[in-house]
């Protein structure tokens, strides 16, 4: 039983919101709601695509002149800014709602990128690129935890694998548009990276319109008292929905939920207590893991193609999209198996997966058995199943720890995985290449592919069967 203090702390209700939330068919209104907030990850590939391919354009003479070191600064700003956006903005949408934030971040982004493109030296660029940061940042964790509470439970899976697999696209997307504007044809070094910079801005613009609509999550209006806001908003949804199919499945019977008024910040503090602890160490293991992974591959990759295989600094380039496809296909084509064969078993097959086929590349990379096309189609492979392990890691956190806590839980992990795998990992792989041989960077990959097996073991052991419960069940 629950002491008179925990009793002071929390208020119980009855209410049929979530259940009327998870009977709903995928539906129009679910595709608009998905777009509309899922666009923050074409966004982020959108970034990291643009600032990839302008590494090179930014050291001319014509632009900012950046040396190989500034350029490094300005990174680790953007880095540092998604850290502290997560952070903060998932802390206050925690305390003040999905909808509110989700506008303001992107506004953050909107303004940060744009600004970018006007800046005159290292330091007005580093300090645009942190802010960019920063809204890219908070949207992961205002917009996860949004999506993840209105949409149906049995698609969850699948619905947050395919979002987040076009971040891919934006990679793609963001390096063609780069490219383009570089070109002599177009407008060339001096005036072509401003306009990159300026290529996420007509989208995100579109998207600050779309979200208008969006409203607020009824999960987390019922946290905070609001039981009839929660109520009206599933009545409007239920109404679209019902437009579309012309009839609904029954009303399922009402839930006890209770609601905690102690503040968030204290209620952050659950997630190392002892209940939750096992919870929050699998979360971080698959988080850090995934991110370590991704950040040391893609890191060296460019590198060893370059010193070990011989290929130009104009074709890295292209060898790199087969790459970024399967990124965006593995989730595409294997997410409704989430739902189905299971989050325990497939998270815990796509990172073992990964660690295999990329440690069986790297026994062939030492000994000098491939060829460079073999090589790429190796790490495409290893990240079909990653680009799965990646998302589910993500989707992990947010379904295990509950709806007050959800947003702040999401950003904890994803700066602590952000952080190692992209400081961590790309110094260990600096030191490795600075060797000049293969053998250092062999035992580099096998410390990569061991640490996604090792993930997939401790997902295959502590894992939870999440797939088509409810949130409120499984946290």
């Amino acid at each position: 039983m629950q002491s008179t203090a925990q009793q002071a702390e929390a208020i119980a209700f009855e209410t049929d919101v979530p259940p009327r939330l998870d009977r709903l068919p995928w539906s129009r209104w679910h595709l608009r709601m998905a777009t509309a907030l899922g666009v923050t990850f074409l966004l982020d590939g959108l970034e990291g695509g643009v600032g990839g391919s302008l590494s090179g354009a930014l050291q001319s003479v014509t632009t900012l002149h950046l040396t190989d070191a500034q350029l490094g600064i300005a990174s680790s700003g953007y880095l540092g800014g998604t850290v502290l956006g997560a952070l903060l903005f998932g802390y206050l949408a925690d305390v003040y709602g999905r909808k509110s934030l989700f506008f303001w971040t992107l506004a953050v982004y909107v303004c940060a990128t744009a600004a970018t493109a006007l800046s005159w030296n290292l330091a007005t660029f580093t300090l645009c690129r942190v802010l960019t940061g920063a809204g890219i940042g908070g949207e992961y964790t205002a917009i996860t935890s949004a999506i993840d509470e209105l949409i149906p439970a049995r698609v969850r899976g699948t619905a947050n694998l395919v979002i987040g697999s076009t971040f891919w696209v934006g990679v793609i997307l963001g390096s063609l548009v780069a490219v383009g504007f570089l070109s002599d044809s177009m407008f060339g070094l001096r005036l072509g990276w401003r306009f990159a910079m300026l290529s996420g801005v007509p989208i995100a613009i579109v998207v600050l319109f779309m979200r208008r609509f969006i409203p607020e999550s009824p999960r987390w209006l019922l946290t905070h008292g609001r039981v009839e806001e929660a109520t009206a908003i599933v009545e409007g949804i239920e109404q679209s929905v019902h437009a579309q199919f012309g009839s609904l499945a029954p009303v399922p019977h009402a839930i006890t939920l209770q609601r905690d008024v102690r503040s968030t910040l204290s209620k952050v503090g659950l997630l190392l207590n002892r209940k939750n602890r096992p919870r929050a160490l699998l979360c971080l293991g698959l988080t850090m893991a995934q991110s370590f992974f991704y950040n040391s591959v893609f890191f060296s990759s460019t590198l060893v193609l370059l010193r070990f295989y011989g290929v130009s600094a104009a074709h890295a380039g292209v060898l790199f999209l087969p790459i970024a496809f399967t990124n965006f296909v593995g989730p595409v084509l294997l997410s409704r198996l989430f739902d189905s064969v299971g989050r325990r078993v497939m998270i815990s097959l796509n990172f073992c997966l990964t660690g295999v086929v990329f440690a069986v590349s790297s026994v062939l990379f030492v000994q000098g058995h491939l060829s460079t096309v073999a090589q790429v189609a190796f790490w495409a492979a290893s990240f079909f199943f990653a680009a799965s392990a990646a998302g589910s890691a993500y989707l992990t956190t947010s379904e295990l720890f509950p709806q007050p806590i959800r947003a702040s839980a999401i950003a904890i992990f994803y700066a602590a995985g952000t952080l190692l795998g992209g400081v961590l990992g790309p110094a260990v792989f600096g030191m490795l290449l600075n060797r000049g041989e293969r053998a250092p960077i062999f035992y580099g990959f096998m410390a990569s592919a061991l640490i996604m097996l090792l993930a997939g073991v401790a997902q295959a052991i502590w894992g939870v069967a999440a797939e088509r419960k409810p949130l409120e069940e499984i946290a």
